[in-house]
């Protein structure tokens, strides 16, 4: 995945899997773009999918564990938004998820997680084996 014009430093911060860490992710993320005027569907767009790799490091993961470390790495210029979610889980295969659009998975209370990340992000990639997720949005709004 390659980095954008005007180029901020890479930002890291290693959070537990709790809500307020979860939400203090997003929040700083967020206020990043503001500053750099993204649209409120840029910002929406990340919220989720950050939302979403944040969940399935603390579900999927680390089973629940929210005591366990996520690594959470994220650049943003004036073009785009990248942002690395990585746990110490054991991975998973994402060649392998039911799609959750599928008739006989439409009931399942999980699955959505992935797929909403990949409709909300331009580019998408889980690293082998699976416990580091990396995505990219594309600015498409005005500036605000």
């Amino acid at each position: 995945m390659a980095s954008g014009s005007d180029c901020n430093d890479q930002q890291r911060r290693v959070v537990p899997g709790t809500r307020d860490s979860i939400d203090e992710m997003q929040e700083s993320i967020l206020e990043e773009m503001v500053s750099r005027g993204y649209s409120e569907d840029d910002q929406f767009a990340v919220r989720i999918s950050v939302e979403e790799a944040l969940a399935n490091a603390v579900l999927h993961g680390h089973r629940g564990d929210t005591t366990q470390p996520i690594d959470v790495q994220w650049t943003i210029d004036d073009d785009r938004v990248q942002v690395t979610v990585s746990d110490d889980g054991r991975g998973y295969d994402p060649e392998v998820i039911p799609d959750p659009t599928a008739e006989e998975n439409l009931s399942l209370p999980s699955g959505r997680g992935l797929a909403m990340i990949r409709a909300f992000s331009d580019e998408v990639e889980v690293e082998p084996p699976g416990n580091r997720i990396s995505f990219i949005r594309n600015r498409r709004g005005e500036l605000t």
